[in-house]
Parts: structure tokens; sequence; C-alpha cells
């Protein structure tokens, strides 16, 4: 009888072999799928601004966010099943770089080139949604604003610290979708970590390359003059602490903690070139 999921040290062994792909694959191939998961997580963006422009004046603010987490899930569930090289997600090869299966220059030529390639997905999405004029239906526009302006705002110790709390949970996801072994199980194992992090108001780098570059664009459309809202503020004062973040979250209390766990001390193949 097949298993219905991997042991946790099934899981992290899968994951470090996994991350030998990056020795192989080629990188447009890289850069089509991370422009992919950009689009896959915009997605799921764009489908929690909607569901939640007017939630909280019926349900209250605890259960929109709850509703905003549920809908977002959707994008990483597109990209663990159909398969994409998501950023955050990426953080994990780290354990590949501590077992010797990958070099740490791999590591990183890797995530520059999928964060760029999530970066346009992101804005992909934004333009065309933008394009669309959905947006100029219910209370869309304020909402989008809303959500941009605060995340422009945020000091960045705090973005930081929200960074490190998201890709925590989304790597968690990643890594229970790992050893789930059927489709459902993967879906499940992508909500409700993805829940939780949208719920609690941590920060995602790639989901706000849809978030803030739509209320950039919808400011500008309307000319909106909205407090610290600018794409100097998107790059530096949100996206670039929530990516410091999101790194942290990922290497040191995912991917180096099951490492350490569960391979330290194994033999390691000898470490290649790159």
């Amino acid at each position: 009888m097949e298993k219905r999921f991997l042991t946790p040290a099934e899981t992290i062994r899968a994951i470090v072999e996994n991350g030998r792909r990056v020795l192989t694959q080629s990188r447009l191939r890289t850069v089509v799928l991370s422009f992919l998961s950009g689009v896959y997580i915009a997605f799921g963006a764009e489908l929690a601004t909607v569901v939640t422009q007017d939630a909280a004046g019926f349900v209250g603010q605890g259960i929109a966010r709850l509703l905003s987490g549920s809908v977002f899930s959707l994008g990483l569930m597109l990209v663990v099943v159909c398969g994409a090289e998501l950023f955050t997600g990426n953080t994990l090869l780290s354990g590949s770089a501590l077992q010797g299966e990958i070099s740490w220059g791999k590591v990183l030529e890797n995530w520059l080139i999928v964060i760029l390639g999530n970066l346009v997905g992101s804005l992909f999405i934004a333009w065309l949604m933008f394009e669309s004029r959905l947006w100029s239906s219910g209370n869309m526009v304020d909402h989008s604003l809303r959500i941009a302006v605060v995340k422009c705002q945020l000091p960045f110790g705090v973005a930081l610290v929200r960074g490190i709390l998201c890709n925590w949970l989304v790597c968690l996801a990643v890594f229970m979708a790992t050893a789930a072994r059927d489709v459902a199980g993967k879906f499940l194992a992508c909500y409700g970590p993805i829940m939780a992090f949208v719920a609690s108001g941590f920060e995602h780098s790639v989901a706000n390359m849809y978030f803030i570059p739509t209320g950039l664009l919808l400011s500008g459309e309307l000319g909106r003059n909205e407090p610290g809202l600018t794409w100097g503020n998107f790059f530096m004062a949100n996206l670039l602490p929530v990516t410091i973040g999101n790194i942290l979250g990922g290497v040191v209390f995912v991917a180096s903690a099951y490492w350490y766990v569960h391979l330290k001390g194994e033999g390691r193949r000898e470490r290649p070139e790159g």
C-alpha cells in the first residue's frame, strides 16, 4: 500500500534532492517558471482584494482576514501543483547547499533569476488587472490603495520581522505539500499556513509585487497623492526588508532547522562547482 505522506526526515531529504534541479535546469526554463509563479501569486492576491473589498463592514475585520487568507492560498496551490519557481519557496534550496548537493553560488544565482521573474509576472498581472477596469466597480480602488499605502509605511524593522514570520509559514506549507502524496493533500498543506500568514498580517515579497504596484497604477490614473506610496518606497521601504525577512524565515527556521535535525552528519557528495 502506498504511503499517504512522507515523514519529516523523508520530506527534507526529498527537498534537498530536488534542489539538484538547479544544476541541470536551463536559465531560460527557470525564467519562464519564475514568471508563471509571479502570475500565480498575483492571481491569489487579486482574488483576495476582490473578496475582501467590503467584507469587514459585514463580517468584521477578523473574518475578513480569514477570507482573504483562504482565497489567497490559491496562489501557492497553483505554484505547487502546476509547477513553478517561487522565490520564497526557493529559500529551501539552502538545505541542498548545506547538504553539499549544490553550491551556494547556484543558490544565489537561482534566487536572483527567480525573484526577477516573479517580479515581472506579478507586474504583468497588475497591469492586466489595471487595463481590465474591473477596479472601477465597488470599493476596489479605496481597498487596493489602502493595502498599498499601509505596506509602504511600515518601518524597516517591522517589515523585516513580518517577512520572517511570513516565509516561516510559507516554507512549512511547501514542506507539508512535499510530504503529501496526492493533490488533495497538497491543497490542504498549502491552505493552512498561507491562510494563517495572510490573516495574521505578515509580509510576502512576491505578493507585495502585485499589491503595491496595483496601488501605484491606480493612484497615478486617478491623480490621488497617497502618503508614502511611491515606487521608491515600494522597493526600499517594503520589498527590501520583506525580502531579507523572507530569506531569514525560510533559510533559518525551516531549511536549516530540518536539515540539522534529520540530515546533519550524513555523508555528503563532493561539492559541485558554480
